[in-house]
C-alpha cells in the first residue's frame, strides 16, 4: 500500500508541476514587451529555445514547445537589432487553417512546432501527427495531420482530446 501511495503522490506532484507551467508562461509573457525586450530578456524568462529558425530578413524565431503534456507552442521573433518583435502561441484554429493538402512535413513543423505525438502506420504508409491545444478555456482538443508516403499533407482534423477527457471522467 505504501508503494501505491508513493505512486499517487508522485503522479499528483507531476500533475501540479504541469498545471503550474501555464501560470509560469503567463507571467513570463507579461514581463516581455514587443520592441523593448531583448534576446537576453527572452532567454532569461524562457530559457534556451528548443529550435531557432533563421529568417531571410536577419531575424530569428525561437521555438518554446510545451508538447506533449502542455497545450501550447510559443514562437518568439527576435529582430536583427536583438529586440523581440513578436510573441505568439501558434496552436490555434487560424494557424491550423493554413495547413493544406500537399504541404510538406517540414512546412507544417515550422508553422506549428514540434508535435505531441507522431504515429507511423506501415501498412498504409501514412504518418499521423498530433498537437494538443485549447479551443477556449475548457475545451481540450487535438489537431491531427495525416501525411502520405511522400511526407505531404493528405488531410487534417480537429477532435476532442480523449486523454484530457479521460482525466475529467469522460470517454
Amino acid at each position: 500500500m505504501n508503494g501505491r501511495r508513493m505512486t499517487v503522490q508522485g503522479a499528483l506532484a507531476v500533475l501540479g508541476m504541469l498545471l503550474g507551467l501555464g501560470g509560469c508562461d503567463k507571467q513570463r509573457i507579461t514581463e516581455l514587451e514587443e520592441g523593448v525586450a531583448t534576446e537576453a530578456d527572452v532567454r532569461a524568462r524562457f530559457g534556451a529555445p528548443e529550435t531557432v529558425w533563421d529568417e531571410p530578413d536577419g531575424s530569428r524565431v525561437f521555438e518554446y514547445n510545451r508538447q506533449p503534456a502542455g497545450q501550447r507552442n510559443y514562437q518568439i521573433t527576435v529582430g536583427p537589432d536583438g529586440r523581440m518583435t513578436a510573441l505568439r502561441q501558434v496552436l490555434n484554429p487560424a494557424n491550423f487553417a493554413k495547413i493544406q493538402p500537399g504541404m510538406t512535413a517540414a512546412q507544417v513543423r515550422r508553422l506549428l512546432g514540434r508535435p505531441a505525438r507522431t504515429t507511423p502506420f506501415a501498412l498504409t504508409r501514412e504518418t499521423h501527427v498530433e498537437w494538443r491545444y485549447l479551443d477556449g478555456p475548457n475545451s481540450a482538443m487535438v489537431f491531427s495531420v495525416v501525411f502520405g508516403p511522400d511526407e505531404r499533407v493528405q488531410r487534417t482534423a480537429s477532435l476532442p482530446d480523449p486523454e484530457a477527457n479521460e482525466h475529467r471522467g469522460g470517454r
